[in-house]
C-alpha cells in the first residue's frame, strides 16, 4: 500500500490571503480574529481531505534572509505588516501547536525555501508531497511527486496544470519570473519584458542560458518588439540573472528537523478549547465540547441556546433535476410539509425588471435539493415541465404568508417572481441580511463568500458553467447536466447558511431585533420602491448633455490658455507635468510612488491661489456629471415602464445606510446648479406631483440625544437655528448679532465634530490656522460639555468591547480600535464617534420607509414612494390628495424614533424632484 502524501502548508501565504479575503471579524474584546479563522479553517479542510496524511505548517521567520544580502532592495516595496494581522500570528501559532501539527519558522530563509527543501528530500525518496499554497512562485517545485493545492480556490496544480496555467513547464518557471520580475517582491526582472514577451522567449528558445546564448535568434520569433529585444536583454543581463537568483527557491536549507520527524502529535483538546474560547469561535467550541461524538438532544438544545451551533454536518449531497410531474409533485408535498424551505430562482438576466425565470430550486433539509427547469431554450417541450405547470402549482405556496421561506438576496427573487404575476410572501429569513446584521464590517455577504467562510465550502462559480465575457451564456442556454447541480447547490447552501447564521443572531437579542424589525420587512418595501421606478424626461437630460458639452469645451480652452499648451485634462500624469513641472506650482502631496498628487483635495487647496486647478476641478465635476448622468440616464429607461429602476443595497455600507446602483441616485450632486438641474429631469406624470420629505439635521439631533448635552438639546427643543445658536455660544455674542461668517464657522464645527474632524482639518475648512481652529473646538466643548463626555465615553467603550451600537442595537465592529498604529487607531476612534449617529439615522429612515409604506398600502391614497436618497423620501402623489399625504408623511416620519429632541421633517412639492426638494 502506497504511503499517503506529506502535506506542507505555506502558512505565510495563507496568513495574508485569509486576512485580505475574509471578513474582518473581531471578538467581544475587539481583538481581530478573521485571519485566525481563515488559516485554521484551511488546515481543518486539509485534514478532512487528506485524513491519513502528516501535515506540517511552515511560516516565514522574523528578520532578513539571504536574499536581502544579495539584493538590499528585495521586498522593499512591501508595506509593513498591519498591526491587526500581526496580533493574530501568535494565536494562529498556538492553535496550530495545540492541534498537534509540526510548525516551523527558520531564520535566514523564507517559508518557500523550507518547503522546497523538504519537497526535494521527499522527491529523492520517491515520496509524494502536496504543497498547500496560494503563491504562484511555488510552481517551480512541481514534479511527478510534488503537487500544489490551493484550498482557497479549490484548485490542484500538477505538472500538466503548470503548463495549462502558465504556458510553460515547471522547470522554466524560475526563468519566467526572472524575465518578468515581481513588483510585490521588488524583483527587478528585465525592463520592458512582460508576461507575453517572457512566454514568447521561453517557448521559442528555452531558459535564460539558451536565450542569452543566442540573442540574435530572438529577432526571428515574430512577437511584437522582437527586433529590438536582443539589445534590451543584453543591457539588462545582470538584472535577469540577479532576478533568477532571487526567484529561485532554495532546496538545500540546513534543517533542524529531518523529513522523517514531521509527525503529527495528539491534539491538546483542553488548550485548544481555551484558545477557541478566547477567540470566541462558537462553532468550534461546540464541536470540541461535544467530543466530536453524537450529541444528545439536551446537548443540542443547550448549545443552540448559547449560540454555539455548528454548520449542519453533510457527508454527501443529493441534488436532483426534476423533469417530470411525478417528481415535481413529490417536491411540492415536501415544500408543503416543511417548516421552512430555501428558495432560489434561475433567470435570463440580472436586470430584475426584465428577467424571466427559467427554473426554480428548493432545499428542505441540508444536503438535499432539487432544480426544476421549465425555460431552458434548447429543451423540447416534452423534456421539461411547462412554466404554467411549475409556477401555477407553486403560486399558492409562494404567496402563502404562513409558509416560511429563506433565500439569499430574496429581494431579487421577489421581483422576478412579480414579473410572472406572483407576489412572494412568507419571507422569513434572508442569509445575506443575516450575515450583514451579524457583522456589517465584513466585506462580502454574497453566497460564495459566506459558504467559504461559514461552511468551509467552495461553491460552483457561475463562470465555470457559463463562461466569461461576451460569449458568456445566459442560464437558459446552459445544459441541464451543469445547470441542475449549480442551481440545486444554491438552494442547499442557502439553507445550510441559514441553519448556521440564525442561531448566532437568535442569541443576540438586539441584533435579532434589527434583523426582524428593520432589515427583513424593509426587503419587500425596497422591492416595491425599485419596481415603482422614477419617471425621467430624456429630452431634458439630452439638452443638458449638449449644454454641458459646450461648457466643457470652453473650460478645456481656458485650461489650454492658462497652461500655455494643449494636454489631456483627464490624464493625471499630463496634468501633473503641467502643474508641477511647467508652472512650478507647490507640491502639496505625493502619490505612493513619489509623484506629485493631482487628487481632488490637492486641487482644492491649489485652487485657492491659482486659476488652472480651479478650472480643472470644474471640468472634472461637469465631465463626471455628463458621463454618469445626463448621457447615461436616458439609456437606462426601461422600455416597458418608461421609468428608471435603481437597485437598492441593504448589505453594503458598514453603518446601515442604504446604497443604490444602476443608477446611483445617492451621488447626484445637490450643492451645484448643474447637479440640481439633473433632478429637474425626474418628473411627475400628468395629474401627479413629486413630494420630497427630508429629515432636518438628523445627525445633529441624534448627537444631542446621545450626548445628553443640555445646551444642544435646549437649542433643538426651542426650535432655534442650531448653527446660529452654536455660533452665539462659541463666539460669545447674542444670537441676533451672529454674522453669516460666524454661522458658517459654527456649521463647520457642528458637522466637523460629528465626523471626528481634527483642528488641522477644521482649520483648512475655515481657512484659519490650526491654533485658532483648536480654540474654536475648545470653546465648543466648554459650551457643550456633554458632547465632549459622549466622545470620551464612546472611545473608551469602543476600545473595551471592540464595537459601537446604534440606538436600535445595530452593531459596528472596529477591528483597528486598539491598533498600535496611531493613525489607524485614531481613524477607528473617529468612526466610533460617528457610526452611532450615522447608523441611527439610517435605522430611523428605514423604520420610516416601513411605516410609510404600510400606511399607504392600508389607505386609499393615490401615492407611492419612488426613491430614497440619504435622509430623504421621494413620492409620487396624485394632485387630489397632496395635502393628506403631506400631513400623514410628515407625521409618520417624525414618529419613526423617540429622541430627547424633536425630529423635524420638511416636506416639499413640485412638478419635478428639484422643485420638491
Amino acid at each position: 500500500m502506497s504511503q499517503p502524501p506529506l502535506i506542507l502548508v505555506d502558512g505565510s501565504s495563507y496568513l495574508y490571503r485569509a486576512f485580505h479575503a475574509l471578513p474582518p471579524l473581531t471578538n467581544s474584546k475587539g481583538q481581530p480574529t478573521g485571519a485566525v479563522k481563515g488559516v485554521i479553517n484551511m488546515l481543518r479542510r486539509l485534514h478532512k481531505d487528506y485524513p491519513q496524511s502528516e501535515v506540517a505548517v511552515i511560516f516565514d521567520a522574523k528578520g532578513k534572509t539571504f536574499r536581502d544580502d544579495i539584493y538590499p532592495q528585495y521586498k522593499a516595496n512591501r508595506p509593513p505588516m498591519p498591526d491587526e494581522l500581526r496580533s493574530q500570528i501568535e494565536p494562529i501559532h498556538n492553535i496550530i501547536k495545540a492541534m498537534g501539527l509540526p510548525l516551523l519558522a527558520i531564520e535566514g530563509v523564507e517559508a518557500d525555501d523550507v518547503i522546497g527543501t523538504f519537497a526535494a528530500q521527499a522527491t529523492e525518496l520517491g515520496r509524494d508531497v502536496i504543497v498547500s499554497t496560494g503563491d504562484k512562485d511555488m510552481a517551480q517545485l512541481v514534479n511527478q511527486h510534488v503537487t500544489l493545492v490551493n484550498t482557497m480556490t479549490d484548485t490542484v496544480m500538477d505538472e500538466q496544470g503548470v503548463v495549462d496555467k502558465f504556458g510553460i513547464p515547471a522547470n522554466l518557471i524560475i526563468d519566467f519570473l526572472a524575465l518578468m520580475g515581481d513588483k510585490v517582491d521588488n524583483i527587478p526582472g528585465v525592463a520592458g519584458v512582460g508576461e507575453k514577451t517572457a512566454l514568447a522567449l521561453l517557448q521559442g528558445l528555452g531558459g535564460l542560458d539558451a536565450i542569452f546564448g543566442d540573442l540574435e535568434a530572438i529577432r526571428e520569433l515574430g512577437f511584437r518588439g522582437a527586433k529590438k529585444m536582443p539589445e534590451k536583454l543584453e543591457a539588462n543581463k545582470e538584472d535577469a540573472y540577479l532576478s533568477y537568483e532571487l526567484a529561485t527557491i532554495k532546496c538545500d536549507v540546513e534543517m533542524p528537523v529531518a523529513l522523517s520527524d514531521l509527525k503529527m502529535q495528539a491534539q491538546d483538546d483542553a488548550t485548544l478549547l481555551d484558545l477557541f474560547k478566547d477567540m470566541e469561535f462558537k462553532t468550534w467550541i461546540a464541536e470540541l465540547s461535544s467530543g466530536d461524538a453524537a450529541r444528545s438532544q439536551e446537548a443540542d438544545t443547550e448549545s443552540e441556546e448559547s449560540g454555539n451551533t455548528q454548520p449542519p454536518a453533510v457527508e454527501s449531497t443529493e441534488y436532483e433535476t426534476v423533469l417530470d410531474k411525478a417528481g415535481f409533485e413529490r417536491w411540492l408535498e415536501a415544500l408543503k410539509s416543511a417548516d421552512v424551505f430555501a428558495l432560489d430562482t434561475e433567470t435570463t438576466s440580472l436586470e430584475y425588471m426584465q428577467a424571466r425565470i427559467v427554473g426554480v430550486s428548493f432545499a428542505v433539509e441540508a444536503g438535499k435539493a432539487a432544480y426544476v427547469p421549465f425555460g431552458h431554450s434548447y429543451l423540447e417541450a416534452p423534456e421539461q415541465l411547462s412554466e404554467e405547470d411549475v409556477l401555477g402549482a407553486l403560486k399558492p405556496i409562494l404567496e402563502d404568508p404562513q409558509k416560511a421561506k429563506v433565500g439569499q438576496n430574496l429581494k431579487y427573487d421577489r421581483s422576478v417572481l412579480a414579473n410572472h404575476g406572483i407576489t412572494l410572501r412568507g419571507i422569513a429569513f434572508d442569509t445575506m441580511l443575516e450575515s450583514y446584521v451579524l457583522n456589517s464590517t465584513a466585506s462580502r455577504h454574497d453566497m460564495d463568500s459566506l459558504a467559504g467562510f461559514y461552511l468551509d465550502k467552495q461553491t460552483i462559480k457561475f463562470e465555470e458553467i457559463a463562461g466569461k465575457g461576451a460569449k458568456q451564456l445566459t442560464f437558459d442556454q446552459i445544459k441541464l447536466e451543469e445547470a441542475g447541480p449549480y442551481a440545486a447547490e444554491d438552494a442547499d447552501i442557502t439553507l445550510r447558511l441559514h441553519q448556521t447564521l440564525w442561531p448566532q443572531l437568535d442569541a443576540e437579542e438586539s441584533l435579532k431585533q434589527v434583523f426582524t424589525d428593520l432589515e427583513l420587512p424593509l426587503l419587500s418595501v425596497l422591492s416595491d420602491i425599485e419596481r415603482n421606478g422614477a419617471l425621467v424626461d430624456a429630452n431634458i437630460l439630452g439638452q443638458q448633455s449638449i449644454e454641458l458639452g459646450e461648457r466643457l469645451e470652453t473650460l478645456e480652452r481656458e485650461a489650454f490658455d492658462l497652461a500655455g499648451e494643449e494636454f489631456n485634462l483627464g490624464s493625471p500624469k499630463q496634468l501633473g507635468a503641467v502643474l508641477f513641472e511647467k508652472l512650478q506650482l507647490p507640491v502639496i502631496k505625493k502619490t505612493p510612488k513619489g509623484a506629485p498628487s493631482t487628487a481632488e483635495e490637492v486641487l482644492q487647496e491649489l485652487a485657492l491661489d491659482y486659476p488652472l486647478p480651479k478650472v480643472i476641478m470644474e471640468y472634472r465635476g461637469l465631465s463626471k456629471l455628463k458621463s454618469t448622468y445626463t448621457d447615461k440616464l436616458p439609456k437606462m429607461i426601461d422600455p416597458d415602464t418608461g421609468r428608471i429602476h435603481t437597485s437598492y443595497h441593504q448589505a453594503v455600507t458598514a453603518t446601515g445606510r442604504l446604497s443604490s446602483s444602476d443608477p446611483n441616485l445617492q451621488n447626484i450632486p445637490i450643492r451645484t446648479e448643474e447637479g440640481r438641474r439633473i433632478r429637474q429631469a425626474f418628473i411627475a406624470p400628468e395629474g401627479y406631483k413629486v413630494m420630497a420629505a427630508d429629515y432636518s439635521q438628523i445627525e445633529l439631533r441624534i448627537m444631542a440625544h446621545l450626548s445628553g448635552d443640555e445646551g444642544l438639546q435646549r437649542a433643538f427643543a426651542e426650535g432655534l437655528d442650531v448653527h446660529r445658536a452654536t455660533a452665539a455660544e462659541v463666539f460669545g455674542v447674542d444670537v441676533d448679532k451672529v454674522t453669516g461668517e460666524q454661522r458658517r464657522s459654527a456649521k463647520a464645527i457642528n458637522f466637523g465634530l460629528i465626523y471626528g474632524m481634527s483642528a488641522f482639518g477644521l482649520g483648512k475648512q475655515l481657512h484659519v490656522g490650526r491654533n485658532e481652529a483648536q480654540q474654536y473646538i475648545d470653546l465648543y466643548f466648554e459650551r457643550y460639555p456633554g458632547v465632549q463626555d459622549y466622545m470620551d465615553r464612546t472611545r473608551t467603550q469602543a476600545a473595551e468591547q471592540g464595537y459601537v451600537e446604534t440606538l436600535q442595537g445595530r452593531r459596528l465592529y472596529l477591528p483597528e480600535i486598539n491598533s498600535r498604529n496611531g493613525m489607524r487607531r485614531q481613524a477607528a476612534e473617529r468612526t466610533a464617534i460617528n457610526a452611532p449617529m450615522q447608523g441611527t439615522a439610517a435605522d430611523i429612515i428605514k423604520r420610516a420607509m416601513i411605516d410609510v409604506s404600510a400606511w399607504l398600502a392600508d389607505s386609499d391614497l393615490d401615492a407611492r414612494v419612488i426613491m430614497q436618497v440619504h435622509d430623504e423620501l421621494v413620492l409620487e402623489v396624485a394632485e387630489s390628495c397632496v395635502e393628506q399625504v403631506a400631513e400623514g408623511l410628515k407625521a409618520k416620519m417624525e414618529a419613526a424614533a423617540e429622541l430627547n429632541v424633536p425630529l423635524l421633517v420638511e416636506v416639499g412639492l413640485g412638478d419635478n424632484w428639484d422643485e420638491a426638494h
